[in-house]
């Protein structure tokens, strides 16, 4: 009874095993990041481009799965000359997509190895017409969107048979060789101190056309400030001397006036140390006030 027992699990896992064998030749299943190309005896005969559980004839057919995301690509560095013939080192990378799996299959055979090369080569070759075609300078300039703009369109343009499309290639890293690094670098700090030396002399020619102005503007405001003064003070001593011609326009308010003078002038006389000796002429207003013939 044991030994039965034994023959009959022995053969249920063998029905189980051929079973799976066959359910694998009959079915197949399509990620969503992927296409599924059906091939029956060599040739295409659909494509599955969405994801899925799918059948298919055993023996006869065979799926090819090609990646249908965007894949990366970093190529290694390569020496180009631009147009002045100086030498470049430039370091792409690539963006690319599958975007006609009939052509990839029927092309690269379905390999993602193939089109990296065959993409590697585009990009290397689109590098190499682009930058012959500028100068140096030019295309430090034109580095970053424009430079991958002129790049990734001039690769398409030799890749498009194969069911590739080129999204981005990009230059990460653009150099100069070590034998004229130095040389450059010395030339372009000499430009760029060229170009400050033209605005800083720019600056200067405006900052002396400024104080020129101001001090322009402050000469005819000093000349009309003085000239008002000069009008004020005019207007004020002849002012003074109307109003100390009306004070004094009498003989007893000039007699006053002048024995007021002569106080004061004999006051001032007196200050300081020490004995004081006055010599009056006597008609002046102080003798004729000391005798009492003043102020008559």
């Amino acid at each position: 009874m044991k030994n039965k027992f034994t023959l009959v699990r022995v053969i249920a896992v063998a029905v189980l095993v051929f079973f799976l064998m066959i359910s694998s030749s009959f079915f197949y299943t399509v990620a969503p990041n992927e296409y599924g190309v059906v091939m029956h005896l060599g040739r295409i005969t659909r494509v599955n481009s969405e994801a899925g559980f799918y059948s298919k004839l055993p023996f006869f057919e065979t799926v090819r799965f090609i990646p249908k995301d965007l894949q990366i690509y970093d190529i290694q560095p390569s020496d180009v000359i631009t147009k002045d013939k100086k030498s470049m080192i430039a370091d792409d990378f690539i963006l690319w997509k599958v975007t006609d799996p009939v052509k990839f299959t029927q092309t690269l055979n379905a390999s993602t190895r193939s089109a990296e090369d065959r993409v590697g080569v585009a990009v290397y070759n689109a590098t190499k017409n682009i930058l012959s075609s500028m100068s140096q300078d030019e295309v430090i300039a034109a580095r970053g969107e424009q430079l991958t703009k002129l790049i990734t369109e001039d690769s398409n343009s030799d890749i498009g048979g194969y069911g590739i499309t080129i999204y981005q290639a990009k230059i990460k890293a653009l150099d100069l060789p070590d034998d004229n690094k130095d040389a450059v670098y010395e030339r372009m700090i000499s430009e760029r101190q060229n170009i400050a030396a033209s605005y800083k002399a720019q600056g200067d020619s405006q900052a002396q056309k400024i104080r020129n102005d101001t001090n322009r503007q402050v000469t005819i405001m000093e000349a009309e400030a003085e000239k008002q003064a000069a009008i004020t003070e005019a207007e004020g001593e002849a002012e003074y001397m109307k109003t100390l011609s009306e004070a004094y326009n009498t003989t007893d308010k000039a007699e006053f006036y002048n024995y007021i003078r002569s106080l004061d002038a004999l006051k001032n006389s007196m200050k300081g140390r020490g004995d004081k000796t006055i010599i009056l002429d006597k008609d002046s207003e102080i003798a004729k006030i000391l005798y009492g013939t003043g102020l008559n």
